[in-house]
């Protein structure tokens, strides 16, 4: 089954050894976005990195707004990424984040085209170190305008050109209600491309409550049931005064245990507030 993890920038109030901490508490099994040096924290405290923070380089490129979609960047982001794709490794951290970059090159064929020629320079080092690249889907109608990877469409399109295990999607489902909905049949159409989930209320991208309009347990069960066993990410922003006890109930409504006898999904029972004494994890989702 899926495990749980948390986007370390949506906590980036907090010292990143006090969200693996409470993380630990709560009973996740991960914190996405990090960058190599930043897993080892995490590992320190019983917790992995699934997939890295997008790269910081003096170019400005690998970001969301410009990446492989523009040949002209194909040869810069090969160096940043051969350095990495390696250092991700080392850390122990599966998969590296890619992004489309924003519209530039003309038809959404050609865009795809881009992206492709300037991935698969990259997938024979992914190959070696035995690295996933995954693409993020995003939504340009509220977050990200003129982003090009913006429908799952595009980037099954993108997988299905690159033809290798080693590229996948981030289905960001915040995002993708924003821009397509029909999330559940979406999911159970194309899983077999998608390798990290990330969630968040809609409208907003706040807390999963009854402010919003996504059944999330419908969505976990929809997710169990294809046999993911990768991470699911919160990627709300808190607004709560307590935004850890608001983490601890989004893990809750994300999570789903299966009835041995029944093969049925049955709810988690409430997770206690975050504390200073013994953990209690979650069961395994």
């Amino acid at each position: 089954m899926f495990r749980h993890s948390v986007c370390r920038w949506c906590f980036d109030a907090f010292p990143l050894e006090t969200l693996c901490e409470k993380a630990a508490e709560i009973g996740l099994h991960g914190i996405d976005l990090l960058h190599p040096h930043e897993a080892l924290i995490a590992k320190s405290f019983g917790l992995e990195c699934p997939i890295t923070a997008a790269p910081e380089h003096e170019s400005g490129l690998g970001c969301i707004e410009r990446a492989f979609n523009d040949p002209e960047h194909h040869d810069t982001l090969e160096e940043i990424y051969r350095e990495l794709i390696p250092a991700a490794a080392e850390a122990g951290i599966p998969q590296v984040i890619v992004f489309s970059g924003n519209r530039c090159v003309g038809s959404p064929e050609e865009e795809i085209h881009q992206c492709a020629a300037g991935l698969e320079r990259l997938l024979p080092l992914a190959e070696e170190h035995d690295i996933t690249l995954v693409m993020e889907l995003l939504n340009s109608k509220v977050d990200h305008p003129g982003y090009a990877c913006d429908h799952t469409e595009w980037g099954v399109a993108l997988c299905n050109k690159l033809d290798t295990p080693r590229f996948k999607l981030l289905y960001d489902i915040y995002h993708m209600q924003v821009m397509e909905g029909d999330v559940i049949a979406t999911i159970r159409s194309n899983h077999q491309h998608i390798s990290h989930y990330h969630t968040a209320g809609v409208p907003g991208r706040h807390e999963i409550d009854e402010s919003q309009e996504l059944n999330y347990p419908a969505i976990v069960r929809a997710i169990a049931d294809t046999g993911f066993s990768g991470f699911l990410t919160q990627e709300f922003i808190p607004t709560a005064s307590d935004p850890f006890a608001s983490l601890a109930e989004a893990v809750r409504r994300c999570s789903c245990s299966i009835d041995g006898k029944t093969g049925k999904h049955n709810p988690v029972p409430p997770v206690a507030p975050p504390h200073s004494g013994n953990r209690s994890p979650l069961p395994p989702s």
